[in-house]
């Protein structure tokens, strides 16, 4: 009997929860009728779409199930099911959401109490037991926001990530009622065993934004009441037993935002439309052309170069044969080579920014194999990637590995071979329509994988990680910071392309171009050749989307100026793979350790980005600027750990600028090696 009496008073209990929380529902849902109606007729400021605050309620928390055994220390005679209790909950929250739109977000993450107190139970002795438990968690609530209709009532459902950080219970055994003169047991307070450090759940519930500042506020302040339901499912505390808890949340969230002016957003788009009528008689004098023109670099100047070795060989297409361009020696010509002679060897092609630096890596097989020699304990796995499959990728693999073994002495089990369909870090992504040819020729490769620190270059580690560089003295022709650069400016943006001609004093002409980006940059020599001074008129020529095409002129005095012989730059490069300026985090130990340590009191740092020519122009722009500025701010950080602000910094990205690049883009090596910054290290002014 009295079972059955429990159960329908929690029936009953069940049954009034539901009631209200329907209730309250519906309150909040023709209150956000009303609101919305009333806001139909603001007008003076934008609702924000961003909104901040914070998040207070009360948690009325239902525990079901059974629990019994508390910790190791106390089992209690008796089993304690169902009970009760109120909790806080304090959360910051976060909230997007455009105006009479139909999804947002919140954020909140908090402190959340899931205490509460058992029912009373009976021992065998007819003693009173009682437990409460004090269970606090942190919790991370985010949850979709949903508007159904487009006002200020909505919905939000979400999980809930919940942390537990006290799970402390009071156990009491009362005295006998029929022996009031026993002497009561004490308190006993203590620590539940067996509990989840974490749960993971879910939440729903509804509310209502309801404005309490009036609309010609900029800043904006709503109040939000609302009501949660987290229902039992992945809210056991216990890994035993059957504990578990279902929490009704009842509260409110105050939340602020900015808006905007709706009759200065009104005047934006007015101005727009008769910018739209005017732009076929704008005056062409609105676009205009700079040229800045700094001191050229006539001369040779001396570059202690420290070469990055990319750990790829490239294959041409169909074939898995070590390609031509790489430099392949025989077996006796193998005792006369040496990598740190590369500088003064003779160039096998003429390509990029000297004659030799690529031929530095057209020798990665040599290199390897020469440092191998002098290393013996070292080891390399070869990773053939082939768009045929990994049976066609292994024997690409094989043949350097044979190369390697048969003219190098190399013993073969220290190389391993593997065949992949793609690298691990592929250029062709799915789903990809655009140059596909040009990606695949370079996902078409051999990678030089080894865990040797000996191959490795310092501060790095990885199957892609590249092999140790090549330092060589050589000489470094149109230094960045002597380039011209020619700079447009459209502020109404009226042209689709610009070009321009460059003119010198006996009538010869340059022409560059078509181009979409602002500025472009050619190195000085190419402009000036030999000459130690003179004067060029610059014409730009510019096709403009509506109405004729339009030109500006401007006269440039160009001086040639020779710097101190004797003034020695130091460079390094960094590298990277195809679309990302994300890699500079693996050269943090790097450009920290290494290069910042090389610059001198007073120094100057130039940090130019570039990229290859697979994609939008004015994208590889950007991209290589925030490779570059990736870089300073790298460099930047570790000369403030060692107290200095002595240091120059000129930071620049090129892109794909004719002229710039490092390298050409025949080959998918010169493209590799042109996604590249490149970080020059110069002495004080004098």
């Amino acid at each position: 009997m009295k079972q059955s009496i429990n159960q329908g008073s929690r029936t009953g209990r069940m049954s009034g929860f539901t009631r209200s929380f329907t209730s309250l529902l519906l309150l909040l849902l023709l209150t956000g009728v009303s609101i919305n109606q009333a806001q139909a007729q603001v007008d003076e400021y934008t609702t924000p779409s961003w909104w901040f605050g914070g998040a207070v309620g009360g948690n009325i928390n239902f525990y079901r199930g059974s629990t019994y055994k508390l910790n190791n220390s106390l089992t209690p005679p008796v089993v304690f099911k169902d009970g009760l209790g109120l909790g806080l909950y304090a959360a910051p929250s976060v909230s997007y959401y455009k105006p009479n739109s139909l999804f947002g977000f919140i954020f909140e993450f908090g402190y959340d109490s899931r205490k509460g107190t058992f029912a009373e139970q009976l021992t065998d002795c007819d003693c009173p037991a009682n437990l409460s438990t004090k269970l606090n968690y942190l919790v991370i609530e985010p949850s979709l926001r949903l508007a159904p209709f487009r006002s200020s009532f909505y919905l939000f459902a979400g999980p809930r990530f919940a942390f537990n950080w006290n799970h402390s219970f009071k156990y009491q055994l009362e005295v006998n009622p029929a022996f009031p003169a026993q002497a009561p047991t004490a308190l006993v307070e203590g620590d539940f065993s067996d509990v989840a450090a974490s749960l993971i759940s879910m939440q729903f519930g509804a509310g209502i934004d309801i404005p309490l500042t009036a609309a010609e506020k900029r800043t904006q302040l709503v109040l939000a009441p609302f009501v949660s339901v987290h229902p039992y499912f992945g809210q056991n505390p216990r890994n035993i037993e059957t504990w578990n808890i279902t929490t009704v949340r009842v509260g409110a969230a105050l939340k602020f935002g900015v808006g905007s002016s709706k009759i200065e957003k009104v005047k934006e788009e007015q101005a727009k439309e008769v910018e739209k009528e005017l732009l076929p008689m704008v005056v062409p004098n609105n676009i205009r052309l700079a040229v800045n023109a700094p001191a050229n670099i006539p001369v040779e100047r001396r570059a202690n170069e420290t070469f990055p070795l990319r750990n790829y060989v490239f294959f041409d297409l169909a074939s898995t044969e070590i390609p031509e361009r790489y430099v392949l020696l025989k077996k006796n010509e193998v005792k006369t080579f040496k990598t740190e002679r590369l500088e003064v060897m003779e160039p096998k092609r003429e390509a990029g920014r000297s004659n030799r630096q690529l031929d530095v890596y057209y020798n990665i097989l040599n290199i390897l194999g020469d440092r191998m020699q002098e290393n013996p304990k070292t080891n390399v796995r070869l990773v053939g990637s082939s768009e045929k499959g990994a049976a066609d990728g292994k024997l690409m693999a094989e043949s350097i590995k044979t190369y390697l073994v048969e003219v190098w002495g190399i013993k073969a089990d220290r190389i391993a071979t593997e065949g992949r369909t793609k690298p691990v870090v592929a250029s062709e992504q799915a789903g990809g329509t655009s140059e596909l040819v040009r990606l695949r020729e370079g996902d078409r490769r051999v990678t030089i994988e080894t865990n040797s620190p000996e191959l490795l270059m310092e501060f790095r580690s990885g199957g892609d990680a590249p092999l140790k560089p090549v330092v060589m003295n050589v000489v470094q022709q149109a230094p960045a910071e002597s380039f011209v650069s020619f700079v447009v400016t459209d502020p109404d943006k009226q042209l689709n392309t610009w070009s321009f001609e460059v003119k010198d004093d006996k009538g010869a002409v340059q022409k560059y171009g078509p181009y979409t980006q602002t500025t472009v940059t050619v190195p000085g020599k190419t402009l000036m050749g030999a000459r130690p001074a003179g004067r060029f008129l610059i014409t730009m020529t510019g096709v403009r989307k509506v109405g004729a095409d339009v030109k500006a002129d401007t006269s440039v005095q160009m001086v040639q100026w020779t710097p101190d012989v004797n003034e020695q730059v130091i460079r390094y490069s960094v590298i990277y793979e195809f679309n990302t300026s994300e890699a500079i985090k693996a050269y943090d130990d790097y450009l920290s350790n290494v290069v910042v340590k090389k610059i001198p009191t007073n120094g100057r740092v130039f940090i130019n980005g570039y990229s290859d020519n697979i994609g939008d122009a004015e994208y590889n722009r950007q991209l290589s600027l925030e490779r570059a500025k990736d870089v300073e701010r790298i460099m930047k950080k570790a000369l403030k750990a060692e107290g200095r602000n002595d240091v120059t910094f000129v930071v620049e990205g090129h892109g794909e600028e004719s002229g710039a690049m490092p390298f050409d883009n025949k080959y998918p090596e010169e493209r590799f090696y042109n996604r590249t910054v490149l970080i020059d290290i110069l002495p004080a002014k004098k």
